[in-house]
C-alpha cells in the first residue's frame, strides 16, 4: 500500500522523475548522453521511491500497536470473596465494557501472594497479564523472605494504586467482648489463651502494634486470606480477627460478627459508628494501618500501555456509581500516576522495614 500510493505521488508531480522520463525518451534516439540520463531519472525515482518505504515504516513504528486485541487476564493472589479479589472484579468487569474485550480474573493464592506474583513476573511484558497486588506483595514480603522469588522493584512495572482498604478488629456477636477495652481486661485476665487470626502480614503486623501497645499475651493463628480469616472467627478457632472491612461487612450487618474498631481514621461510610482502634484501646501512640492494592505489570511493559490502563482506571473511579460501591464494600478507590504509585511503594518500605526487623516475623 506505501509503495502504490508513492508511485501515485510520483506520478502526479508535474515535474515527477517518471514524466521527465517520458518526456527525455520521447526526444532521444538511442544516444549515449539519453541512455546516461535515463539511467540517472531511474535512480532517482527508485531513491524517491526508497525514502517514501523509509517514511511510511518510520511512521508506522512510531504509532503504538492497538491494545487490546484479545482477552486480559488479571491475577489475583488471593482465593475468591476477599477486598483483593472484589476489586478486581469490579475493575475488570469496567474494562471489559470500555475494551470490548474479555479482561478475567484468575485467582492463584499462595505463599503469601508470592505464588502469582512470581508468575506474572515471569509472563511476557505486553499488558495482557497483570496483577492485582497488595502491600504484602510489594512491600512485606521483600522486609520478611529471604529467598523471595521476585523483586518488587525490578520485575514489575507500575500501573496505578487502586485503593486504600479499611481493616476492622472484630470479634463474634454470641460471645465475643463488645469493647475494646472489654477485650484488652479478658486477654490480660488469660494471659496466653487468647489468639487472634489474621490473612496477610500486613493485617498479623498490625495485630502485633495492638499486642504490644495493650501488654497483651495472645496467640497468633495464621489464615490464607481474608475469606479463611473471616470463617476461623466464626468457627471459634479465634477469639478476634484483624482484616478487611470488605469480607467483615456483610456478617457484621447480618449480626453474626461485631466490629469494635478500624485501624484507621478515615471515614466508612458503611459502619460510620465505628471509631479508630487508637481511640478504643485509649493508646494514641497506635498509627493509622491500612492495607492498599495496587496494579503492576511485568517490568518492560510498553509505556503505552500502562498509560492507558492507568487512564481508564483514573476515569473509572470518576464515575460515583463505581466509588460508592466500592465503598460499600470498605474499600476507598484510590488512584495515581505510575510514578506516583512507584515513590509510594518505596515510602512503605522504608515505614515497614523497622516494624518488620523488630517482630521478629519471618516468612520463611
Amino acid at each position: 500500500m506505501r509503495l502504490a500510493h508513492g508511485q501515485g505521488i510520483l506520478n502526479g508531480m508535474p515535474h515527477s522523475p517518471i514524466a521527465l522520463q517520458k518526456r527525455s525518451g520521447e526526444n532521444c534516439q538511442r544516444k549515449p548522453s539519453c541512455e546516461k540520463h535515463g539511467l540517472m531519472i531511474r535512480s532517482a525515482i527508485a531513491l524517491a521511491i526508497s525514502a517514501a518505504l523509509i517514511m511510511g515504516t518510520a511512521a508506522a513504528q512510531e504509532r503504538p500497536a492497538p491494545f487490546p486485541t484479545r482477552p486480559v487476564k488479571i491475577v489475583v493472589p488471593f482465593p475468591a470473596g476477599g477486598p483483593t479479589d472484589i476489586l478486581a472484579r469490579v475493575i475488570a468487569q469496567r474494562l471489559s465494557e470500555i475494551w470490548g474485550q474479555p479482561v478475567v480474573i484468575e485467582n492463584q493464592p499462595g505463599a503469601n501472594t508470592a505464588i502469582g506474583a512470581a508468575r506474572v513476573a515471569k509472563t511476557p511484558a505486553d499488558g495482557y497479564t497483570l496483577l492485582a497486588a497488595m502491600d504484602v506483595t510489594l512491600v512485606l514480603n521483600p522486609l520478611a523472605s529471604s529467598n523471595l522469588s521476585y523483586d518488587p522493584l525490578k520485575d514489575f512495572a507500575p500501573i496505578t494504586l487502586a485503593s486504600k482498604n479499611t481493616s476492622l478488629l472484630s470479634v463474634r456477636t454470641e460471645d465475643g467482648p463488645k469493647t475494646v477495652k472489654e477485650l484488652i481486661a479478658r486477654a490480660k485476665a488469660n494471659p496466653g489463651k487468647l489468639n487472634y487470626g489474621a490473612g496477610i502480614i500486613t493485617t498479623r503486623l498490625a495485630g502485633y502494634l495492638f499486642n504490644r501497645e495493650a501488654g497483651l499475651d495472645v496467640q497468633y493463628i495464621p489464615f490464607n486470606g481474608s475469606a479463611p480469616t473471616v470463617q476461623g472467627l466464626l468457627t471459634g478457632a479465634v477469639d478476634y480477627i484483624i482484616d478487611g472491612a470488605a469480607t467483615s461487612l456483610p456478617l457484621i450487618h447480618s449480626g453474626k460478627l461485631r466490629a469494635l474498631a478500624k485501624l484507621n481514621s478515615r471515614p466508612l461510610p458503611a459502619l460510620p459508628e465505628v471509631r479508630p482502634l487508637a481511640v478504643e484501646a485509649a493508646i494514641p501512640a497506635l498509627e493509622d494501618i491500612s492495607t492498599w492494592i495496587g496494579l503492576v505489570a511485568p517490568a518492560g511493559t510498553p509505556r503505552a500501555v500502562i498509560d492507558k490502563i492507568q487512564h481508564e482506571v483514573a476515569r473509572m473511579y470518576a464515575d460515583p456509581i463505581i466509588a460508592e460501591r466500592l465503598e460499600r464494600a470498605g474499600i476507598t478507590a484510590f488512584s495515581s500516576t505510575p510514578a506516583e504509585f512507584d515513590a509510594f511503594v518505596r515510602k512503605e518500605l522504608d515505614r515497614w522495614g523497622e516494624v518488620v526487623k523488630e517482630s521478629g516475623i519471618r516468612l520463611n
